[in-house]
């Protein structure tokens, strides 16, 4: 939403009474556009409205430095200048407004309110020219509607106190009856408030202290550039105002067409708005929306630098600036550019940090890994790459070996004897974790690879892994049960299981394999816990339960990891 889109919000709540509302859209638009002095103005007014004079005070000054040919700044700063009884100095800003506009209606009766407070007799004072002098009760008599305040002895006890103490009028603000008095002897209006808003806050007359619920008798008139501004614009600027407002309507038209899905009539409008006014990016990144939604994302990615330009020329805000290069980073990835995507994230992040946008990044710079995965890929690099690391093999060069192989790895990860290879160099070089992890790959891209079953097995074995290296030979048997590799290291496993170990071997093998998760779902097994129980207790009957090839299997792994000792 825009500056202007925001002031406009503005100006219905404070006419409607909602101040606080009202603030918080000045407000707003004034971090849009702090180069505006009206949003200061009505946020000025607004501020005072509420009784809030020092800000309102401070709004004003804002106002006047930004722009000292704007006479409603002086009205403002004279109004809440008032407000706070500085009447020196509230007569000083409307004496320094009447220099420059000597016409002024507002200004010259904000000037005589003024005078008029501070040369006339305080509150409550006695005598014939006091508030509750004889003469003004004697009027009062008069009034139908002030009549029955006379008649309430209670109030007329206080009032006669007043008189004669007029230093206890602010002690008696605190009492509800002598406070409504007061309200019909002025006219609805409190003494000493903030200014009237019936003319657009001009008058420093004073006013009731609004509260947030309290809803203002009069219309609250701000200003509206086209309506109460023009006067003190020059002819230049007033065509320049008047070409913004056609292309602040262009763009909202621009913006239903493109919801409508009318895309073609959407860019005219948005074209007609930019030749209207070209300092408003946000125009340009509607118009670059369109374009992506169209998949024409090289002009998309035009538009986008070109708002990004006239933003930062025009001190656009840092938020808009950073959704304009996060569209530019979304065509980027459809275009699969993925490096400049990335770029434009990280640009946009600096702009102004969103989630949303690192959400995007992460997702980015996740999607180019895959991407340079996939594009370095190339079987030839790869076969080269395995051969010298087979001349490194043989020459013993074992570390050169392994960095060949994995370079082939890199080039062809599909290709089951590379990894088989650098599982066998990874050996070499004590690595046996490493050298699992390929040949684990290698097994899981071929299960019909017999030479990775029977090394997987060795693997295992060299990890004191002999239940899971039982189960490697003979799944490389299963394949090709002719396969010597395979024999040899299952009857190796087997004759291990029966030989002799110290204890504290055994103590190490053990611990070993509890770590192992299939060897403890094993034992927290109830069969086959009652089965070892059996073993000592009950032997015919563990020996029948070992009929069954599902639990023999797992006694066996048992066994094997050390788990299960056999005397």
């Amino acid at each position: 939403m825009t500056a202007d889109e925001m002031k406009a919000l503005g100006n219905k709540a404070l006419q409607a009474g909602n101040l606080t509302e009202a603030i918080e859209r000045y407000t707003e638009a004034i971090r849009l556009d702090g180069s505006n002095h009206v949003y200061y103005s009505n946020r000025s007014a607004a501020y005072l409205k509420k009784g809030d004079a020092n800000n309102a005070l401070e709004d004003a000054i804002a106002c006047l430095g930004l722009n000292p040919q704007f006479c409603k700044g002086y009205s403002r700063k004279g109004a809440a200048l008032h407000s706070l009884k500085r009447y020196n100095d509230a007569i000083v800003a409307y004496d320094e407004g009447l220099k420059k506009f000597p016409n002024d209606p507002s200004l010259t009766k904000g000037l005589s309110e003024v005078k008029r407070d501070k040369d006339g007799p305080p509150l409550g004072s006695g005598g014939g020219g006091g508030l509750f002098s004889p003469a003004m009760m004697a009027q009062m008599a008069l009034d139908p509607k002030m009549r029955h305040y006379l008649n309430d002895k209670e109030l007329m006890s206080k009032i006669q106190m007043i008189q004669s103490n007029p230093q206890l009028l602010t002690t008696m603000m605190n009492d509800p009856k002598v406070m409504m008095f007061l309200q019909q002897m002025m006219g609805g209006a409190m003494p000493g408030g903030g200014e009237e808003e019936g003319k657009a806050g001009d008058s420093a007359s004073s006013a009731p202290t609004s509260t947030p619920n309290e809803k203002p008798s009069e219309k609250v008139e701000v200003e509206e550039i086209s309506v109460e501004e023009d006067e003190h614009l020059t002819p230049k600027e007033r065509e320049k105002k008047e070409k913004q407002n056609k292309a602040l309507a262009a763009k909202t038209r621009g913006n239903d067409l493109y919801k409508s899905k009318k895309f073609e009539e959407a860019l005219a409008a948005y074209d007609e708005a930019i030749a209207l006014d070209n300092t408003n990016m946000t125009v340009l990144s509607n118009k670059a929306a369109v374009h992506f939604t169209q998949k024409n994302y090289d002009k998309c990615i035009e538009i986008c630098e070109n708002a990004i330009t006239v933003g930062k020329a025009n001190m656009a805000p840092f938020e808009d600036r950073a959704k304009v290069l996060t569209r530019c980073a979304k065509a980027y990835q459809k275009k699969k550019d993925l490096g400049m995507a990335i770029e434009m994230c990280k640009a946009s992040q600096l702009e102004c940090y969103s989630k949303d946008t690192q959400r995007l990044l992460k997702t980015l710079e996740l999607e180019k890994r895959k991407a340079d995965t996939v594009a370095y890929q190339d079987d030839t690099k790869a076969e080269e790459a395995k051969q010298r690391g087979n001349e490194f093999f043989r020459s013993k060069k074992w570390g050169d070996a392994v960095k060949e192989y994995e370079e082939a790895v890199k080039r062809a990860p599909k290709n089951a004897a590379i990894r088989n290879n650098c599982s066998a160099a990874l050996c070499k070089i004590m690595d046996f974790n490493g050298a699992k992890r390929e040949i684990e790959v290698a097994v899981d891209l071929d299960p019909k690879y017999v030479k990775a079953w029977a090394r997987k097995g060795d693997i295992e074995v060299l990890l004191k892994e002999n239940h899971k290296a039982m189960e490697s030979y003979r799944k490389g048997l299963s394949i090709d049960s002719a396969n010597v590799a395979c024999k040899d290291g299952l009857r190796k496993v087997t004759a291990s299981m029966g030989s002799s170990m110290s204890e504290e071997e055994q103590k190490e093998r053990a611990a070993h394999a509890m770590a192992d998760p299939e060897i403890q779902a094993i034992l927290s097994d109830p069969v086959i816990r009652q089965i070892l129980n059996d073993f000592n207790e009950n032997p015919t009957a563990a020996q029948k339960a070992m009929a069954d090839p599902l639990v023999a299997s797992k006694i066996e792994k048992l066994i094997a990891s050390g788990i299960v000792q056999t005397r």
